[in-house]
């Protein structure tokens, strides 16, 4: 009887461990590749420009990246490192102060 009982009370719970996926989508995304396509060297001249979406395309074109972080004025970024993306830093008045990649 006790068995029962236990088996009756966990039903529930086992119904709430489906298969959720990650808060974060970028968390279930495949692991970058590790080649070192990044090359920020190369985007470097947009450094003083204003950072619009048209800027970031043309940043992610020539560091060959394939993803973009942008990076708001006074906020935190994670510290995980990725070969195939190349981040940028602007100002308050939305203009580019540093690329990196990773």
């Amino acid at each position: 009887m006790r068995t029962a009982i236990i088996a009756a009370l966990a039903l529930p719970l086992a119904a709430c461990a489906g298969n959720v996926g990650p808060a974060d989508p970028d968390m279930g995304a495949p692991p970058p590749s590790l080649d070192g396509s990044c090359d920020a060297e190369a985007a470097q001249y947009h450094v003083g420009h204003d950072a619009t979406a048209e800027m970031g395309a043309a940043i992610l074109k020539d560091s060959g990246a394939a993803t973009l972080r942008w990076g708001p004025p006074n906020s935190a970024w994670t510290m995980d490192y990725r070969t195939d993306r190349v981040n940028v830093r602007y100002d308050e008045a939305q203009v580019i102060t540093e690329i990196t990649c990773g």
